[in-house]
């Protein structure tokens, strides 16, 4: 058990530095183009702290374990925005650009309709529904792009404007490039260490492998973005930590499961069951659209986050936890 400990607090290690490059990759990557945050952290950002989520679940899907890539997507979009996202909010609620926010939104529940209305009506994700996923994604990559070289400079520099720091305005693109790499690399190996070694304390003190995927190991493959969040925050960075949970919720539907499903299709798990219904179409589904729902409708209208919205998430996440553990 002493090795499993030493090389879980490794990964930790690699994810607080690899966060901290990162961040600073992606913010000057955003000043270098004058593009908006909020839309950095959707796309560059998002990927990179993805990664561990793609590589999770592609080897369970690839190894025969369906039930830990259906539960680390859909767990890790729980974690992102009832805890991550909720950190956020509750520490530093803010104005938002509704037109920034709106697409990549947008985006996630069309992605998640589809998502639902497979669940609900075969309950097996096939060939053709991993393939349809992953063109949503470079949809809407494509989109994105599109929407960043549109972009006014003049909104870009009011995304920016509260956080100037000339040092980081002035490094090359070269050096923005190579941390954001580095950052990413850092994070995926301490996601991995985390996952790895996490899980083996998690088994070995007896919890089920299907809690395990939506509590355990989403937490830890979503732990990329809780640093992130956190590391964005310090330095000023909200609408980055929003982009990037908004950006990381949309690929675990589009990237992350289409990548899973069309290597290695699998049926939903049906390992716990509520007066004869799949838990999972009770509760974990319907848990995922409420919490996105509950983060971005109102930003959407209002122009606004509150902080009751990020404590209220917080609750939620709590209970879902719980739940999962007494069920």
């Amino acid at each position: 058990m002493l090795i499993p400990v030493l090389l879980f607090i490794v990964g930790l290690l690699c994810l607080i530095k690899g966060g901290d490059w990162f961040v600073d990759g992606a913010v000057g990557i955003a000043r270098k183009f004058h593009l908006p945050e909020l839309l950095i952290g959707a796309t560059v950002v998002s990927i990179g702290t993805t990664l561990p989520e793609v590589m999770v679940s592609t080897t369970s899907a690839l190894g025969g374990h369906g039930e830990i890539a259906y539960g680390n997507a859909i767990g890790s979009i729980i974690c992102n925005t009832a805890l991550i996202a909720a950190i956020t909010i509750s520490l530093r609620p803010g104005k938002v650009d509704p037109k920034t926010l709106k697409t990549p939104v947008l985006f996630f529940f069309t992605a998640a309709i589809i998502y639902s209305a497979v669940a609900y009506t075969t309950g097996y994700f096939s060939r053709p529904i991993g393939l349809l996923m992953l063109a949503l994604f470079v949809v809407y990559m494509i989109v994105t792009v599109k929407q960043m070289k549109s972009s006014p400079a003049s909104a870009a520099d009011a995304a920016l404007e509260a956080a100037e720091e000339p040092a980081e305005e002035d490094r090359p693109l070269s050096k923005n490039l190579l941390l954001l790499v580095l950052g990413a690399a850092l994070i995926a190996v301490g996601a991995d260490l985390l996952v790895d070694n996490g899980t083996l304390i998690a088994e070995a003190l007896g919890v089920p492998e299907s809690v395990i995927a939506l509590t355990f190991v989403a937490l830890g493959t979503s732990l990329p973005e809780l640093v992130t969040a956190i590391t964005s925050l310090a330095k000023g960075h909200g609408s980055l930590s929003l982009g990037n949970v908004i950006g990381a919720n949309l690929f675990n539907l589009v990237l992350v499961s289409g990548v899973s499903v069309t290597l290695a299709p699998f049926a939903i798990p049906a390992n716990s069951m509520i007066a004869g219904i799949n838990a999972s179409l009770l509760i974990d589904i319907p848990v995922m659209l409420f919490v996105m729902a509950f983060m971005t409708l109102p930003p959407l209208f209002r122009g606004k986050l509150s902080r009751f919205q990020g404590i209220t998430l917080l609750c939620i996440y709590a209970a879902f936890c719980v739940f999962q553990f007494v069920m």
